[in-house]
């Protein structure tokens, strides 16, 4: 399992050591959440501060847009060359032509649904992306309750096969050393760990208890 720790549970008044703190603990990737205050009720980062995490960082960035103009913010962010930027389908009419947008920079797209949205939607834009994003809670804060989403990671898993086998499936919500197994074997590739990683006094042990 690829663990990315969310910066959004770091302490910001020492946000750099934090960031080099996880990818020395073992992260394989920094998972980056960036709100509007318009598609969710909260707002967060700018490509000022993420610029910033990308110069200490030494792990691949993991930008997840929680945005209503996801084109807009694909140009903010791609200058940070990212591994992975990440789109919610629902905030979004034009799937396809943003994930080649994304890719057009050389970074990898992902789409993103909320826990009420079905696996269905992804029938098509799937083929396009390297990566699907399972929210395991409803976005816009950390800290929330794990919503169990077994089968329809397992839903994913075989649509994914069938259609874009290289395809990752990546989990974002309450993963903790308790669910991370059972995410595992439903078929998630990814877990992304916000306040379990940063609020355990040992990056490098919370970071290990979730490599399953």
């Amino acid at each position: 399992m690829l663990v990315a720790p969310s910066i959004l549970s770091a302490d910001f008044g020492i946000l750099a050591k934090e960031v080099v703190a996880v990818c020395e603990a073992g992260a394989d990737l920094v998972h980056v959440d960036v709100m509007d205050g318009h598609f969710v009720p909260n707002m967060t980062i700018g490509p000022v501060v993420v610029q910033s995490v990308a110069e200490v960082a030494t792990k691949p960035l993991d930008v997840h847009l929680m945005v209503t103009d996801n084109a807009f913010f694909v140009e903010l962010f791609a200058p940070l060359k990212p591994g992975y930027i990440s789109f919610h389908y629902e905030s979004e009419h034009h799937h396809h032509r943003v994930a080649q947008k994304i890719r057009s920079y050389g970074i990898s797209p992902a789409i993103v649904i909320n826990p009420a949205t079905p696996v269905s939607v992804l029938e098509e834009i799937v083929k396009y992306v390297d990566m699907v994003l399972l929210m395991s809670v409803n976005p816009g804060f950390g800290g929330q309750k794990f919503i169990p989403i077994y089968d329809k990671i397992k839903a994913c898993k075989e649509l994914i096969e069938a259609k874009n086998p290289d395809c990752l499936i990546e989990v974002d919500g309450g993963v903790n050393d308790e669910n991370v197994r059972k995410l595992k074997e439903a078929g998630a590739d990814v877990v992304v760990a916000g306040s379990y990683v940063f609020g355990h006094k040992d990056y490098a042990a919370a970071i290990k208890s979730l490599k399953v």
